[in-house]
């Protein structure tokens, strides 16, 4: 005898009451994942995922019917309980615009029953919006070419960076490419650190042509890795460490080391670049969090990695 999926459930999270809908909607067809996994998975993931994402403005990725379904990418913070943190900016008009932000397990549980399946926040903390945590380089491959691509080139990005006294950080995207990551001490601005990075994309795509762009025109995608030197601006946002992805399976945006990264290019192997949900989570279990560098932002610098500017 068959049991009826309750359409409604509620759900307790440290203290506040979620209401879950359609706890039992299937968001990853190819896998069964349902939507209550989902929501267990950002309760289990939130003290690595939560540092990350705290006191920034959230761009959300909502695909609440399924990732073989219409998903969209939601900026305005609508529908919120009034626990849930905001920040809000003035329109160009005058008005006021407001983005959600999360703090805590209970931000998460909600985001997810909306069937917001990525998190990407913005590279500056609300407190400083036009000033950027990081630097980041979002490594996108054009097919035939794909991740083992991106790793060749990543490796790169990352010569040039410690060159110029950076400490970067590597994660994949849970999608197809990957992102390198330099955490920034205080004092740059995204004119600074967008020029910066529009150099660098600049010299590795005029070193390799035939493998490398820094140019979004779509015709000069195929069989290359564009570099993604734009999202350094105020406006943009990039997929968290630990998000899950709208992906045909529950991949997660994952950092990795730079030795898994050379050793995936060594042996033309790219699975040990991949990382479903529960991959994921055994192994933050195992070794922690290997982007915490990446929060030390407002230290001193020679803990948060360099100013672009120096005095």
């Amino acid at each position: 005898m068959s049991v009826a999926a309750r359409p409604t459930e509620m759900l307790e999270v440290d203290g506040r009451e979620i209401r879950l809908t359609n706890p039992d909607r299937v968001l990853w067809p190819a896998t069964g994942t349902t939507k209550r996994q989902l929501v267990a998975f950002y309760l289990e993931i939130a003290p690595v995922l939560l540092p990350h994402v705290r006191g920034r403005a959230l761009t959300l990725g909502r695909w609440p019917e399924g990732v073989d379904r219409t998903g969209w990418l939601q900026a305005e913070c609508r529908g919120r309980p009034p626990w849930l943190p905001v920040h809000e900016t003035a329109t160009r008009r005058g008005g006021r615009f407001a983005y959600c932000m999360v703090e805590d397990r209970a931000g998460l549980a909600w985001l997810a029953n909306l069937g917001t399946i990525e998190l990407h926040p913005f590279l500056a903390l609300a407190a400083a919006p036009e000033e950027p945590t990081a630097l980041v380089f979002d490594l996108d491959p054009g097919p035939p070419a794909g991740l083992l691509e991106c790793a060749r080139l990543a490796l790169l990005v990352r010569e040039r960076l410690v060159r110029d006294g950076l400490a970067p950080l590597i994660k994949v995207s849970g999608a197809l490419g990957m992102h390198v990551v330099a955490p920034l001490a205080p004092g740059d601005d995204f004119a600074t650190t967008k020029a910066f990075a529009r150099a660098i994309a600049a010299d590795l795509a005029a070193a390799d042509p035939d493998n490398v762009t820094d140019r979004m025109v779509r015709t000069e995608r195929p069989g290359r890795v564009y570099i993604d030197w734009i999202q350094n601006d105020a406006s943009r946002s990039t997929v968290a460490v630990y998000s899950p992805r709208a992906a045909e399976r529950p991949t997660v945006s994952m950092p990795v080391t730079w030795a898994e990264v050379e050793r995936a290019v060594e042996t033309g192997d790219r699975r040990g670049l991949v990382f479903t949900s529960d991959q994921a989570l055994e192994r933050v279990a195992r070794i922690g969090d290997l982007f915490a560098p990446a929060l030390h932002h407002g230290a001193d610098a020679s803990t948060a990695g360099n100013r672009l500017v120096r005095n």
